[in-house]
C-alpha cells in the first residue's frame, strides 16, 4: 500500500525520504531519519519499531546492508515487512518479506533506494530512482518530490493514494524538513506545494535555532 524513496545528496550530506500511501498519515509510521546516520523506511504491514532500531544499527557503524540483515534477523514477523535503508555513505539496501502485499519491488541507484508494495506496476521503484538520479544538482528536497511524482506517474499504488510525507535531516540534530499530508485527494500535489513553500524558509529556521543573533527576519510578526 506504499511506495517510497530514500536519498542522499553527495554535495551537502543531507539525507531524506519521501513516501506515499492509500492509508492515513503514512509518514508518521513509515519514515525515519537521523542526521549523520541515515534513513529507514518501514512499510507494508508496518512495524514502526523497526525504524529506530535500524537507525541505531547505522549509528553504531553498520552499513545499510549489514543493518538490514541484522534488523530482519531479529524482527518478529519479518515476513510481513518491507524495509529500505540508506546509510550515511549513500549505500542502500532493501527487503521484501514473503508476505509483502500484492505486486512489490525494490530498486537501488546512486545514493538512493526505493521500495513499494501493492503497486500498479513493478517498475515504480525503478522510475523513482531514475528521477532522483536525473535531478543531481537540484536541492535534495526537490529531487525527492520529483521521485515521488515519478513513482505516481509510473503507476503508483494499485489504488488511489491519500497521504504523503517528506523527511530530511542535515547538520542539525532535528529534521530540517518534516512535511506531511495526512489525508487528501491529491497528497503528492499538496506535498509538492508544501516543499515549494518550505524550501526558501528552511535555512533561516535552522539559523534561528543555532545562531539567533544572526538569523534574518522571516515571515510575519509573531511567526515562530
Amino acid at each position: 500500500m506504499t511506495f517510497s524513496l530514500l536519498g542522499r545528496c553527495a554535495d551537502t550530506g543531507a539525507i531524506g525520504m519521501v513516501v506515499s500511501s492509500s492509508s492515513t498519515a503514512v509518514a508518521a509510521r513509515c519514515a525515519f531519519a537521523g542526521a549523520g546516520v541515515g534513513a529507514v523506511a518501514s512499510q507494508n504491514i508496518t512495524d514502526p519499531r523497526l525504524g529506530p532500531k535500524g537507525l541505531a544499527l547505522l549509528a553504531a557503524g553498520a552499513t545499510a546492508a549489514d543493518a538490514l540483515e541484522k534488523l530482519v534477523a531479529a524482527a518478529p514477523n519479518a515476513e510481513y515487512r518491507q524495509l529500505a535503508i540508506l546509510d550515511n555513505g549513500g549505500r542502500g539496501a532493501a527487503y521484501s518479506g514473503s508476505r509483502t502485499l500484492g505486486l512489490h519491488a525494490t530498486a537501488r541507484g546512486t545514493g538512493c533506494v526505493a521500495a513499494g508494495n501493492l503497486l500498479a506496476d513493478a517498475g515504480v521503484p525503478a522510475a523513482m530512482v531514475a528521477a532522483f538520479e536525473h535531478g543531481v544538482g537540484d536541492p535534495i528536497g526537490t529531487r525527492l518530490v520529483a521521485a515521488l511524482r515519478a513513482g505516481l506517474s509510473a503507476g503508483g499504488e494499485a489504488g488511489p493514494v491519500r497521504s504523503a510525507g517528506l523527511l530530511m535531516v542535515r547538520e542539525a540534530a532535528w529534521p530540517v524538513a518534516d512535511l506531511r499530508v495526512d489525508w487528501s485527494e491529491d497528497p503528492i500535489g499538496e506535498l509538492e506545494r508544501l516543499w515549494d513553500r518550505w524550501a526558501p524558509e528552511m535555512d533561516a529556521y535552522v539559523t534561528r535555532a543555532l545562531d539567533p543573533a544572526t538569523a534574518p527576519a522571516y515571515g510575519v510578526p509573531g511567526d515562530p
